[in-house]
């Protein structure tokens, strides 16, 4: 085999349950990466106090090292960046104080992942328009109060998607955590996506090799590195179960901080996000400022007013109705609109209109309304 320092590097963190807390303790023992695989069973258990672990085996040492030889191959024709997380440059200085961090983390792209302003987006895959509007106005609301934000989730389907979508919206560069190999986007659906996000000065990430198996635990795994990459975690809407809530977990297990958007009482996607919020595990956000204020960021724009209070100036009485009548319930039938406000149909059908054409409603199919 033609090994290399990478090598050695590369098959140590393919290892099963390697982080880089339990590769510091080894080494420290061992003395470094190739003396590690060079050892017999014998001399490493010797070495270390023997144990049942896996990474004793002989054979099992000699093949991490003849898949490493696979994926150095890989790497290095495909234009893929590796950073070790004895790194001094490069590993990302937020996730070096998580416990849990990787050994090694496969990169394709080029971001700041040490900005000065990091945060992650994460919630359910079976996002509602009310969760997709406000990923877009959060980050659009930050990308003009801070230059040097970047944004963190994890390319799957729902909020995540929607925060990659809407940094790219609003150029800001984004970070995609995955839970499996470089060498195949997942979900295939948001393979474009990954494209641009790598081509507008955002990154792909990993740690895992494009030879490792994909199992359900890589999805829970990688939430740690999302978590742990950043200053805090929105979670814009959550069940009472899920990847989005193990992320805040993680978040909390790291002293990051954790803010989260109500919902309706009732909504099935809002239920996580209430209960975080009901239980001061996570600070209510309900726009941008609320996100500034709580991490304490000085902005360019320090006269900026929020957001909402000039989304819908000028109203007349019965625009103002249907606005705070849409603000608290979400979406809604017009039929169900005009029984609520006792405002004749005709009458109401202009004012939608109305707002409709301000981009202060949205048209729905079968005659549904909700807020932009």
């Amino acid at each position: 085999m033609n090994t290399t320092a990478l090598t050695y590097r590369i098959a140590l963190a393919s290892m099963t349950g390697m982080n880089a807390e339990l590769a510091t303790r080894l080494l420290d023992v061992v003395g470094d990466e190739q003396q590690l695989f060079g050892m017999s069973e014998r001399d490493l258990k010797r070495a270390t106090g023997g144990g049942r672990s896996r990474l004793y085996s002989d054979a099992y040492r000699q093949q991490c090292l003849r898949q490493a030889v696979q994926e150095e191959e890989f790497v290095r024709d495909n234009g893929i960046g590796i950073v070790y997380y004895t790194d001094q440059e490069g590993y990302p200085r937020r996730l070096r104080e998580a416990q849990d961090a990787p050994v090694l983390l496969y990169t394709l792209g080029e971001c700041a992942l040490d900005s000065a302003h990091v945060i992650s987006v994460v919630g359910t895959r079976h996002a509602t328009q009310y969760g997709i509007r406000f990923c877009d106005t959060l980050i659009g609301d930050l990308a003009r109060a801070l230059p040097d934000l970047v944004v963190v989730s994890g390319l799957a389907y729902g909020i995540d998607i929607a925060a990659h979508r809407a940094a790219l919206k609003h150029h800001v560069p984004t970070v995609a955590v995955m839970a499996r190999g470089l060498n195949r986007i997942y979900p295939a659906a948001h393979r474009a996506d990954a494209a641009a996000i790598v081509k507008h000065g955002g990154m792909l990430v990993t740690e895992y090799g494009s030879n490792s198996e994909v199992h359900k635990s890589n999805f829970l795994a990688r939430n740690r590195i999302i978590a742990a990459l950043s200053d805090c975690t929105v979670v814009v809407e959550s069940g009472t179960t899920g990847g989005a809530l193990v992320t805040a977990s993680l978040a909390m297990s790291y002293d990051r901080d954790v803010l989260a958007v109500p919902g309706r009482c009732g909504d099935e996607f809002s239920s996580g996000c209430n209960r975080l919020i009901r239980t001061n595990q996570a600070g209510l956000i309900t726009c941008a400022d609320d996100l500034l204020s709580a991490m304490r960021w000085q902005t360019e724009v320090s006269d900026k007013q929020p957001t909402q209070l000039s989304l819908f100036p000028d109203l007349t009485d019965d625009e103002q109705q249907v606005v705070d009548l849409l603000r608290d319930r979400g979406e809604m039938h017009i039929n169900d609109l005009t029984t609520t406000l006792q405002i004749p149909i005709y009458r109401l059908m202009s004012t939608l209109v109305e707002l409709d054409c301000r981009n202060i409603v949205i048209t729905l199919p079968g005659c549904r309304y909700t807020l932009h």
